[in-house]
């Protein structure tokens, strides 16, 4: 279990470095908040703490986003919020994309409940004040 609060925005770095070495075995991992919670702000500091110098941002059209890190390992990085069905998630190879090994972090998980995959992370971020979020991990 990890749970902390997040004060301020340049808490960030340092919680998402503490926040991998928790799960340093996982791979993947499921976001749950509401609209304006912060996921894509958090899933942001966790691929700059992998190294990555890519462009951030939230996939709500593509689906997913593909980052480079500074490990042998890619980052996907998905948003459901506008997915149709879970037809559209299988056509985009979503299976593959896990299976992979390679990082994914997953926004709007609820969108695609039937097709988690055992053993992920769920990560509940819950917004406490304009600048404060509670951030609570578990593995399921």
């Amino acid at each position: 279990m990890f749970s902390i609060q997040i004060n301020a925005l340049d808490e960030l770095p340092a919680v998402a470095e503490q926040f991998l070495n928790t799960f340093r075995d996982k791979r993947i991992f499921a976001f749950y908040g509401k609209m304006g919670a912060g996921k894509t702000t958090f899933i942001k500091a966790l691929c700059r703490a992998m190294g990555s110098k890519d462009n951030i941002t939230s996939p709500t059209f593509a689906l997913v986003n593909e980052y480079d890190t500074a490990l042998p390992e890619k980052i996907y990085h998905f948003d459901f919020y506008r997915l149709k069905d879970m037809t559209e998630a299988m056509d985009l190879g979503f299976d593959d994309y896990v299976e992979s090994g390679n990082y994914c972090f997953m926004e709007w998980p609820e969108r695609i409940e039937y097709l988690l995959p055992e053993h992920l992370v769920e990560v509940h971020i819950e917004e406490i004040s304009p600048s404060v979020r509670e951030l609570k991990a578990n593995i399921i």
